[in-house]
């Protein structure tokens, strides 16, 4: 199957369109001619994901997150990014980028599902058409009320994960929960707005905890990769599903913060 075959499919589903403007999307490396048999999945393309895709002879690479986001004047060895394209195109692997448009046509209601929120609606709009509304991340209510504390293990055993840090009283009980996937700070006054009690999210700053406890909303930060990781395995089986004559595989699971 060529490689444009598979990315027809694809954006049929999570069409670039749907990419807020600053993102980078799409094809981003390699040949959209290529015969393509095995496809590796990861969230990043960093130097262990890609020498992964490499030694298992995969003819394609999806990410979540883009490897190029911004304008590049050359490349070369000698820069980090530079080095990775010319690793993909010497070991004939097209490259491809799914990230704000999967963030908001396939990663919002999946991690809205694994917190089992119901009453759901988008947290941040980002398009609206009759009666259809897109955008990043959810706010609903959580299965059951429970306090912060009992909250912030639920997202751990939801997620699977090693650890998340919490920001205000873990006695306080909490039901109406919003979740953004990935780094979700830019989004608090949404969060606000939606009157949400808890915000489970990523990459939060000191500062943009505090305020958001001193304004009632508890914070559960859980992780840029820790929130998003999961897309590997979501894409597995939607490729499964969707491109079953494909080999696929998946990165393993390495967190990239360790917590003495």
């Amino acid at each position: 199957m060529k490689c444009k075959e598979i990315i027809e499919k694809l954006e049929r589903k999570y069409s670039p369109a749907f990419a807020e403007g600053w993102d980078n999307v799409g094809l981003l490396a390699g040949s959209k001619e290529k015969e393509v048999k095995k496809v590796f999945l990861a969230l990043d393309v960093t130097d262990e994901t890609l020498e992964a895709a490499l030694s298992w002879g995969a003819d394609l690479m999806i990410t979540h997150h883009p490897l190029i986001f911004s304008g590049m004047k050359r490349v070369v060895e000698e820069d980090f990014i530079g080095r990775r394209i010319i690793k993909l195109l010497v070991g004939d692997i097209s490259y491809y980028a799914m990230h704000t448009n999967f963030d908001i046509l396939g990663m919002a209601e999946l991690s809205a599902d694994l917190l089992q929120l119901a009453d759901r609606e988008v947290l941040e709009v980002t398009y609206e058409e009759k009666e259809r509304k897109e955008g990043i991340g959810r706010v609903g209510n959580l299965p059951k009320t429970m306090t912060l504390e009992d909250c912030a293990r639920f997202v751990k055993q939801q997620f699977v994960l090693p650890h998340v840090t919490i920001y205000g009283d873990p006695d306080r009980e909490i039901r109406r929960a919003a979740v953004c996937t990935g780094s979700g700070k830019s989004l608090m006054k949404e969060v606000l707005k939606k009157e949400a009690q808890v915000y489970i999210t990523g990459d939060v700053d000191y500062h943009t905890a505090m305020d958001a406890v001193a304004q009632g909303v508890c914070i559960i930060d859980a992780g840029h990769y820790g929130t998003e990781y999961i897309f590997m395995e979501y894409m597995e089986k939607e490729l499964a599903q969707i491109l079953p004559e494909l080999t696929v595989k998946k990165m393993e699971i390495l967190h990239p913060c360790t917590v003495l």
